[in-house]
Order: structure tokens, then sequence, then C-alpha cells
């Protein structure tokens, strides 16, 4: 029971270290997406004849990356906070397999002892049969 219970919080751990990698995954691509934002926002400018022509049109084009930006962050600290969460509950996951692996543990130690004392006892009566056999 104990070894079912120690390898169901392994493969718990597992499925949390894989959801920690991929909330990191996004956490990573969202802030090389505010990096690179960030950089558009810093080098757009007037075109003379291209797109952009008008400041009022460069201004909403800014506002518009500005509010991607804002989106991102948003987006992003949910994940920092989610990310936390599964890190907390890695810790919980850990300590409760580390006193399931400590428990089997000391589970194998005990029929160790009592398999070398049952072989004691064992090897204790034969030579004890062998000894009255010689006396009688």
């Amino acid at each position: 029971m104990i070894e079912k219970l120690y390898d169901l919080k392994k493969t718990q751990i597992d499925r949390k270290l894989v959801e920690k990698g991929r909330l990191m995954q996004e956490i990573a691509a969202i802030e090389a997406e505010l990096t690179i934002t960030q950089a558009k926002i810093n080098t757009t400018g007037v075109q003379p004849h291209g797109a952009i022509s008008d400041f009022a049109i460069l201004q909403m084009h800014k506002n518009s990356m500005k509010k991607h930006m804002y989106n991102l962050e948003i987006r992003r600290k949910n994940l920092e906070r989610k990310h936390q969460l599964v890190v907390d509950q890695l810790v919980e996951l850990q300590k409760e397999s580390e006193q399931f692996n400590y428990i089997l543990q000391e589970e194998k130690k005990e029929k160790i002892k009592l398999a070398l004392k049952a072989e004691e006892e064992a090897s204790s009566e034969y030579m004890q049969s062998k000894y009255i056999r010689l006396k009688g």
C-alpha cells in the first residue's frame, strides 16, 4: 500500500515538473515578446510615404503596442502566480514522497531483521537438535 502511494506521489511530481517547465516556457516567450514590442515602440517613426505618415497614426500605433504590452504583463503575472503555486505543490509532493520513501526503507529494514532473526532461530534449533542427538 505504501509503495503504491509512493509511486503515485512520484507520478504526481513528474506531472508537476512538466507543468512547471511548460509555464516557464510560456513566461520566457512572453518576456521575449515584451522585449520585441518595446524595441518596436522605441524604433517606430513617421515615414514620409509609408504606412505611418502621420503623427496621430504613429501615436495610435504606439498606444496599441503599449496596450499589447500591458496585456502581456498581466498574462505573465498570472503565469508567474501559477508557476509559484506549482512550485509550492512540488515541494509538498516531494515532502510526502520522502516520507513514504522513509516508511518503505524502514519496512525493508524490518523485513531484513525478521528474516535474520528467523534464520538465527532456525540455526539455533538445528544446533540444539544436533546437540540433543549427540547427547542421546
